[in-house]
């Protein structure tokens, strides 16, 4: 078994995507449409464990698998959650922002949803590695998120709706991708 849960298998696909290696796309000499198991993936399996194969080959071609059969906000969602490339992050905070439902304003929103996805580090001024996105200490000020200044209960509320729609927006996409996972012939200890 490669991996010991989904969830070890999304956030290791996503890791091995940022990574800059050429050799990455090598799981593709290895890919056969139409195999007679019908699960490419468990042959790759097999591959890895047998030595064959490399880690990374397993992980981009779990990336590949799980961006072209997810639906697209179950992708941006664990993209948006778990990626650390920066660009395919912002894109999926993008695409997930106009996805929730709330009753705070647009900005509240925007604000809400990117702070879920890039939360605040612990560190002096939460500054961890050059290769992360970090956000100015002020921006997790839910104060500056409502330009009318209501209650802060009522903030605090919305941002409450909005991280709660997100995990279980989460929890969704990585019950996808273990039926993905599992198709494939890559057993799973647990889903998530």
């Amino acid at each position: 078994m490669i991996y010991s849960s989904v969830l070890a298998a999304v956030v290791s696909a996503l890791a091995a995507e940022a990574i800059d290696n050429t050799s990455k796309q090598a799981w593709q000499e290895l890919y056969q449409p139409g195999s007679e198991d019908g699960h490419d993936l468990a042959t790759l399996s097999r591959s890895v464990e047998q030595g064959g194969v490399t880690r990374m080959d397993a992980d981009c071609w779990v990336f590949a698998r799980l961006h072209s059969l997810l639906k697209p906000r179950h992708w941006d969602v664990l993209v948006a959650k778990f990626s650390t490339h920066k660009g395919r992050k912002v894109q999926s905070i993008g695409r997930l922002q106009p996805l929730v439902a709330s009753h705070a304003p647009s900005l509240f929103i925007v604000s809400a949803v990117t702070a879920w996805a890039i939360p605040k580090l612990k560190g002096a001024d939460g500054k961890r590695s050059s290769d992360m996105i970090v956000l100015p200490v002020e921006f997790y000020d839910i104060n500056r998120w409502d330009p009318e200044a209501r209650p802060e209960r009522t903030r605090r509320r919305w941002k409450k709706g909005i991280e709660d729609l997100l995990e279980e927006m989460v929890t969704e996409a990585l019950e996808a991708a273990a039926v993905i996972l599992d198709y494939e012939g890559l057993a799973m200890k647990n889903a998530a």
